[in-house]
């Protein structure tokens, strides 16, 4: 990306492609670099210094520097002066909390995403997510009893392109996002690993399509199998979100994933929806 001279002494250079929607004077570009920054942390990082905030938001360093400053002084980042590096603050956390305070399909669907997991067994994992950029994050989940199980929770992120959760979200939107998303999926993945990236979602939306729940049969994780299912909130205005099962692929054959896991999930789904899953 290319710097464009600045003629305000100070200002958060603007730059060539760093704009999602160039054209919409409503769109604040600095705010959207400040959030890109935040969106940068993983629930496995620690402390992040800015050299590796500005490669992973492909930001000039000097950018980040002001951005990071900026965020510190507000207590979304929390200054680690022995390191130089950044960690997130508390007001990140109430935030998130905000939001999920937010979502009341939560509250109906944890009930029943437990009991799918029950009948799952084995540490079998059932969760609800939305989607991210172009990743999946948990909003609701619960865990089976078992020795072994998926190290995932709410605020856990997945793979939109390769997870089951991620390819029934791309079902269940229209096709205008579906194209969008495609399309950003394509550029990251590269042309190397897209046809093979783009067989298993088209067959994923065909599953959908056809019998209600896709199935993923090591795509994500090559140990790790699942079945996920679309939901669309009854009001046109509010975002597509997913549901999945997994766990093992000892415990979640492919038989019992068409058999039993999908079928209930889809059953499961629908009694989200009858007993009132909406956002608020």
């Amino acid at each position: 990306m290319k710097k464009r001279t600045n003629p305000i002494a100070g200002d958060i250079t603007t730059l060539d492609g760093d704009d999602p929607f160039p054209g919409d004077r409503q769109f604040v570009v600095a705010l959207y670099r400040g959030l890109e920054i935040l969106r940068c942390f993983r629930p496995t990082d620690g402390a992040l210094g800015n050299q590796e905030l500005a490669q992973r938001s492909g930001l000039p360093k000097a950018t980040v520097s002001r951005l990071t400053y900026t965020l510190s002084k507000l207590g979304y980042l929390v200054y680690m002066e022995e390191s130089g590096k950044y960690r997130m603050g508390v007001p990140v956390l109430g935030l998130g909390y905000a939001c999920l305070a937010g979502m009341k399909i939560r509250e109906t669907a944890q009930p029943f995403l437990q009991e799918l997991a029950d009948y799952g067994g084995d540490g079998v994992t059932t969760a609800l997510g939305g989607r991210d950029d172009l990743s999946m994050i948990y909003i609701a989940f619960a865990r089976s009893v078992g020795m072994i199980s998926l190290q995932l929770n709410v605020g856990s992120r997945i793979s939109l392109a390769r997870s089951g959760m991620g390819r029934a979200y791309l079902a269940g939107v229209s096709e205008q996002e579906r194209a969008m998303l495609m399309e950003k999926l394509r550029a990251r993945a590269g042309e190397d690993r897209w046809p093979k990236l783009e067989d298993g979602i088209l067959r994923a939306i065909e599953e959908v399509r056809t019998r209600g729940f896709c199935m993923n049969v090591g795509d994500w994780h090559p140990q790790v199998n699942s079945v996920a299912v679309p939901f669309r909130p009854p009001h046109g205005d509010m975002p597509v979100l997913a549901f999945n099962c997994g766990g093992p692929a000892y415990n979640l054959t492919p038989e019992r994933l068409e058999k039993h896991l999908g079928p209930r999930l889809v059953e499961m789904v629908g009694k989200v929806a009858a007993f009132g899953g909406t956002y608020g």
